[in-house]
């Protein structure tokens, strides 16, 4: 199916039972964002707000909730997306078997961006912010978010639709001190393609332009998110993936988007930042109020009867999580092809999906030593932790591919690899003094942080414990050893109240242990608020470890010591406390909860869902 606008799939998908429409008027402050996550955590479908408070707009959300309705909306696409960017990363495949990749440039005739003459396109009116659905997600945030926008800049160097950005940077419409109608904030750092952009334009002396895309088919929100082959624009990509060349002109010096839902245009000038949040964000934490660019409000405009899209991030599973798998099918083995030597590499979406890595790599530098160690691997962690996203991690577990069977997704069975085998004398490696994801503030101020690598290769060294060592009870002035998996265990301790206090504690801790005996069958202590809360489930686990701390501040060894500068120890512990400088976790208003209990009732619009 070709999706020539929004509309066109929201009937589609109600058409095969993907969608609902919720015909009762819906408060955009909190309720359509907790009936969002309702309706997504019970693997509900797609949702229509038909009446949304104080806006003559409907809003839809949950379109890419599931994998299996994101590849039913791309249908008639997806394959042929698959071949081009295959083909991207690895060109001579089409020369290997031209009748294969035939249809790709087909596909890639539809690609090119299409202009347009005249000015706005039919049906399109010019509004004000106000007018659109103000979408509040969470009760701590600092006003209305666009969280589905594309934001479309150009290189001031080289202005044109070719050398133009389409990222997802979340926008705020109120709140702060933002002039309602007259200035947005755009949220976004200076690595980013559109930070490039302000950077140059900046240097000119000169304001960027910026026009913000809302709406229109789907493929184009996908668009922005997706991490493209070098030299394929995210508009060749809208145009690839909905099978329609993106269509465009310009109106007052701004690109518009003739596809789009809405469209705000406006500038960003040198210098000029306004505090931006809080935003309750997808590592499960609000990120905090900091100051950001402001962007001066030139136009807005609506196509007739426009649809806002919508998502509501938190703690993971979200519908970015649907969203990240889908990129992970499109892109393919794009990582393989970019960093030699690598075979997989999983972001762990339960930690937040930017704390924590698995990769498996090759490991051929030492073939003939009878002790095998971490060796290319090193050199190819390096590589990860320096390509793009995947430079925001903080802990990057990484194995060789000695075991065919093992695969980075299954997160037990790949953490139970790792620990039976890792040399703890040998084995971790740290970088601090290093950046990590802004949104994280597990570290040491914002964008600054630390990071490890835990390597491992050669035959297992230890049976892990698959139920806590005595070891690790009655120790004093720690409680609720809970094991976690085999070879993890968490304990209790009291509440953190400075690193200089935590020191102690964790020297006493360490002390404790080894005056005990030796502990091999546990190589991993977690230190935390609540040891049930964390040992439940291993998305617990994941979420609260690798979310609330900071490498270089919050690891510590049994027995540890240096030799050469290389820190060692006998048992790794790991405090994952919550600081007095994190942000704090997301919690659903108890009281909005209750009110749209309203919408789930017998004869209401959502009553066929079921709900826990």
């Amino acid at each position: 199916m070709i999706y020539s606008n929004l509309e066109e799939c929201i009937n589609d998908l109600e058409k095969h039972g993907h969608l609902i429409r919720i015909h009762e008027e819906v408060d955009p402050n909190l309720e359509m964002a907790a009936i969002h996550m309702k309706v997504f955590e019970a693997g509900g479908p797609a949702l229509l707000f038909e009446h949304v408070k104080g806006s003559k707009y409907r809003a839809v959300s949950n379109l890419f909730g599931t994998v299996e309705r994101s590849k039913f909306i791309f249908r008639d696409t997806l394959e042929s997306v698959q071949k081009v960017i295959a083909l991207r990363n690895d060109p001579v495949k089409a020369l290997k078997n031209p009748f294969k990749y035939i249809g790709t440039g087909l596909a890639a005739s539809k690609a090119l961006p299409s202009k347009k003459s005249g000015s706005l396109p039919a049906g399109f009116q010019e509004i004000q912010v106000c007018d659109l659905p103000l979408i509040k997600h969470w009760q701590e945030d600092g006003g209305a978010f666009v969280t589905l926008p594309q934001v479309y800049s150009e290189d001031p160097e080289k202005p044109g639709i070719m050398n133009s950005n389409l990222g997802m940077y979340r926008v705020q419409l109120s709140g702060n001190e933002y002039e309602m109608n007259k200035e947005v904030g755009i949220h976004y750092q200076i690595h980013r393609g559109i930070g490039v952009h302000q950077d140059k334009a900046n240097k000119q002396g000169v304001p960027l332009k910026v026009s913000i895309f809302i709406g229109g088919p789907p493929a184009h929100t996908l668009s922005a998110v997706m991490p493209l082959p070098e030299g394929m624009s995210e508009l060749t990509f809208a145009g690839l993936l909905s099978g329609r060349r993106f269509r465009y002109s310009y109106v007052d010096g701004y690109c518009i988007s003739h596809d789009a839902d809405f469209v705000i245009t406006g500038e960003i000038h040198p210098g000029e930042t306004k505090p931006e949040g809080p935003f309750g964000d997808h590592l499960g934490y609000y990120s905090l109020t900091h100051p950001f660019p402001v962007m001066r409000v030139h136009k807005v405009y609506a196509k007739q009867g426009g649809i806002f899209p919508f998502t509501v991030v938190g703690r993971p599973p979200q519908e970015d999580t649907a969203f990240g798998e889908l990129i992970h099918e499109l892109t393919g083995d794009a990582i393989r092809q970019e960093i030699p030597g690598v075979k997989e590499v999983h972001a762990v979406d339960a930690a937040g999906v930017h704390p924590l890595l698995f990769a498996i790599g090759s490991e051929r530098y030492t073939p003939y030593q009878q002790i095998k160690q971490p060796a290319e691997l090193l050199t190819i962690a390096n590589r990860i932790l320096g390509t793009g996203q995947l430079s925001l991690a903080k802990y990057l577990f990484i194995t060789a591919e000695e075991n065919r069977a093992l695969s980075t997704h299954h997160v037990e069975d790949f953490l139970t690899y790792i620990l039976e085998r890792i040399d703890l004398h040998r084995d971790i490696h740290f970088q601090t003094n290093t950046t990590i994801d802004t949104l994280d503030y597990s570290g040491t101020g914002l964008n600054t942080g630390s990071k490890v690598v835990f390597a491992a290769v050669g035959d297992k060294k230890r049976d892990l414990c698959t139920e806590v060592p005595d070891i690790l009870n009655g120790l004093q002035g720690f409680a609720n050893a809970s094991l976690v998996m085999p070879g993890i265990v968490a304990i209790q301790g009291s509440k953190f109240i400075n690193y200089t206090e935590a020191q102690q504690e964790l020297k006493g801790l360490c002390e404790a242990i080894q005056a005990k005996g030796q502990l091999s069958s546990c190589p991993m202590i977690i230190l935390c608020d609540d040891s049930r809360f964390i040992s439940a489930e291993i998305n617990n686990f994941l979420w609260v470890t690798f979310t609330r701390s900071n490498p270089s501040h919050d690891i510590y060894g049994v027995n540890s010591y240096y030799e050469n500068k290389h820190w060692a120890c006998d048992n790794v512990i790991i405090d994952a406390r919550v600081k007095p400088h994190q942000a704090p976790p997301l919690i659903p208003d108890p009281t909005v909860a209750k009110n749209i209990e309203r919408l789930f009732v017998k004869g209401a619009s959502l009553s066929g869902i079921q709900i826990s």
